[in-house]
This record gives C-alpha cells, sequence and structure tokens, in this order.
C-alpha cells in the first residue's frame, strides 16, 4: 500500500496530474467523504463547491469547480469537469468560487435558457409551415 496517490486535474481547457496526495475531501450527493491512498476503487460525482486535497508538504489545497467527476482507483484520483481553480488560500478560492464561477455558472444557465427558447420558437415556427402545407 502506497502512503501517496497522484491526483489528475482535468478541465476543457488544461490539465495537470499532482503527485504526492496523501489525502482527499470532497462533496457529492451523498454528503462529505474522504479519499485516502490504497483506497478501493470509487467513482462519483462532486456538486459544485469545493473539495480540498493534502499535499506532499502536509498543506491543504483547496479545489473550486462546477461540479466534477471523480474517480479512484490503483492510487490514482482523477477529476473531469468544466473548469476548475486551486488554491492553498481558502479565503481566495472561497471568494473565487462565489465571484468568478458564481458569474460563470449563472452565464452557462442563462444561455442555456436562450437555447431553450429558441430551439421551442423554432418547433413552432415547424408546427405552423406543417400545417400551412397540408
Amino acid at each position: 500500500m502506497s502512503a501517496t496517490m497522484t491526483l489528475c486535474l482535468q478541465s476543457a481547457a488544461h490539465g495537470e496530474e499532482i503527485a504526492g496526495v496523501t489525502s482527499f475531501v470532497g462533496t457529492d450527493a451523498s454528503g462529505s467523504f474522504g479519499i485516502l491512498p490504497g483506497c478501493a476503487r470509487f467513482m462519483t460525482v462532486l456538486g459544485y463547491g469545493l473539495s480540498r486535497y493534502r499535499d506532499a508538504d502536509g498543506r491543504w489545497c483547496h479545489l473550486a469547480c462546477p461540479g466534477a467527476v471523480l474517480y479512484f482507483a490503483a492510487d490514482r484520483l482523477t477529476l473531469n469537469t468544466r473548469r476548475y481553480l486551486r488554491d492553498h488560500d481558502y479565503d481566495r478560492i472561497s471568494g473565487l468560487l462565489s465571484g468568478q464561477l458564481a458569474r460563470e455558472e449563472e452565464e452557462l444557465r442563462s444561455l442555456r435558457q436562450n437555447v431553450q427558447n429558441l430551439e421551442q420558437q423554432l418547433l413552432r415556427r415547424l408546427r405552423q409551415l406543417d400545417r400551412w402545407q397540408a
């Protein structure tokens, strides 16, 4: 059993590997959980918010993301997400989470709503055209 694991962070823009991770704490739909090196295979979906891991120097590093798929096997912890931010300073990362990521999520919700409205208008128009041709 290894005393450390490797954290693989992958987003739409970039990816990185962090060796020497000694523990990870995250939150999914069932609540808060922790992963240690040598644990059994595990997979879950992280919710919007903060997770953290302890690095090789024993310091906590915080991860902010708008949700992620987490997979752990053979001391390799992989997080796949659209976007993430990481920082050792809790106050700074929580400020970024409530500011930058929250704005991005709101813009994404607005964009989804606009696309949904366009789809509905297109379907109405197609039904009208179908009636005229019949």
